[in-house]
């Protein structure tokens, strides 16, 4: 059973995206993102400021 994809960006809060492949949901998400940001700025907003980090870690397998 095919499920597709999901993504969430932790900067800008609350950018979600799904997609039928890894490709599309990573297009979708950027655009989702570009949105929210381009929204903002039509309002007069500043972007927020990043808070979210992250890392890459190796586990034996």
């Amino acid at each position: 059973m095919e499920t597709g994809f999901s993504a969430y960006s932790p900067d800008p809060d609350g950018c979600v995206s799904t997609g039928r492949t890894h490709e599309e949901v990573e297009r979708n998400v950027r655009e989702a993102i570009e949105f929210h940001i381009e929204g903002l700025s039509l309002e007069g907003l500043a972007a927020p400021e990043p808070h979210a980090s992250s890392s890459d870690v190796e586990a034996p397998v």
